[in-house]
């Protein structure tokens, strides 16, 4: 039964990467947002904010990266309507495959998308002037956490791929997770805020994300920050597989 999940979704992966790579754009719309906010705070609004460290771009890269997978994932809610509307999961489940082979194609390609997203963010701060002394261990865990961030917004992603009337709705849903950064400690310190915004960011869970990955890289004490992190990534990854599973049950019942 192993045996065969892994080839039908070694299968109906390679079917999803063609697809992407037809059309590049998408992974390249995908960078665009992200690349272009990187560059207005740190070239317009980057000297007029205070963030006690010399260089801003090392500062606002972990939030620009939430960000990025962010705009990524709206791409397999997207993916996901357009195979609902098109038939072509009642031709799967006539055919002699795992079922959830489907929905996993869908997430790993999500994932290789997001990856090659994040790897152009990261050449692009590079230009700008990122710089990190960094050992490997650290960027393998800074690796880690975004991988686990990317699959459960990915997992997330999938509810709305699944149940939407609309394209528009599809992909919408991601608009609210692409502010979130911005009321958090991506772009400055939380300390700066007023009591109630205060309160919300540094008790959501992008600011111990952002925290544990600029903590990594910078190679400060990362604390407590990754364990929450770490914590907020599993649950949500969890809470969000267990819907999209019965939300697919349901569909394909």
């Amino acid at each position: 039964m192993n045996k065969h999940f892994l080839g039908d979704t070694a299968t109906l992966l390679g079917r999803s990467l063609r697809h992407v790579t037809r059309s590049v754009d998408t992974i390249i719309t995908t960078a665009v947002t992200p690349i272009a906010m990187l560059l207005l705070f740190v070239y317009v609004f980057g000297g007029a904010i205070k963030t006690g460290t010399e260089s801003y771009v090392n500062y606002l890269l972990p939030g620009i990266l939430l960000i990025t997978v962010a705009s990524g994932i709206a791409y397999t809610a997207f993916r996901l309507f357009t195979d609902m509307k098109s038939g072509i999961f009642e031709r799967f489940q006539s055919m002699p495959i795992a079922r959830s082979s489907v929905l996993w194609a869908h997430v790993l390609t999500s994932l290789v998308a997001n990856l090659i997203s994040l790897v152009v963010v990261v050449l692009v701060a590079l230009l700008m002037g990122f710089r990190s002394g960094a050992g490997v261990l650290a960027w393998l865990a800074v690796a880690g956490i975004l991988m686990l961030f990317t699959l459960a917004l990915t997992w997330l992603a999938v509810i709305p791929g699944l149940t939407a009337q609309t394209m528009e709705g599809a992909s919408a849903f991601s608009y609210p997770l692409i502010f979130l950064p911005f009321i958090s400690s991506a772009f400055v310190p939380t300390d700066t805020m007023p009591g109630p915004v205060r309160a919300f960011a540094e008790h959501q869970p992008v600011t111990s994300i952002v925290n544990a990955i600029r903590d990594l890289y910078t190679q400060q004490p990362v604390g407590t920050d990754i364990w929450i992190a770490l914590a907020w990534c599993v649950g949500l990854l969890v809470i969000s597989y267990v819907f999209a599973m019965n939300t697919y049950r349901r569909k394909i019942s």
